[in-house]
């Protein structure tokens, strides 16, 4: 079985996921287990700055080699910045899911949302191989 990062300081989802909260900005992209089931990722389907999301809303796309995924809103807000690094260069979601491959920036309007997501170790509880 594969041992994939999980990140402790971060909150998950349940469709891979991860937040990273710095105040009101909630920085979203997806997980190494994510990440490493999609493959090599050729194209990232970012979302529009401004744009209003709700919990659970499909966001945005990723594509790579072998199949397109939906990437989901994990918590109500605005979307504030998106990451442009991934139009010239989305593999950087399959080389550093946790860092430099983040897809956008959420400005959550409910904090008290937070207390649905995952912790760590719940998320890799549910990690299937």
């Amino acid at each position: 079985m594969a041992v994939y990062k999980v990140p402790s300081g971060l909150l998950y989802t349940e469709t891979h996921e991860w937040v990273k909260l710095e105040g009101d900005i909630a920085f979203v992209g997806i997980t190494d287990f994510a990440q490493s089931k999609l493959g090599d990722v050729v194209y990232v389907d970012l979302p529009e700055p401004g744009r209003i999301v709700k919990k659970g809303e499909k966001v945005c796309e990723i594509e790579s080699v072998k199949t397109v995924a939906d990437i989901y809103a994990p918590l109500s807000g605005e979307i504030v910045e998106v990451n442009d690094k991934l139009t010239e260069s989305p593999e950087i979601v399959n080389l550093d899911p946790y860092g430099e491959g983040w897809i956008f920036k959420l400005r959550i309007f409910d904090k008290k949302e937070t207390d649905s997501l995952l912790t760590p170790e719940r998320y890799r509880s549910i990690q299937e191989d």
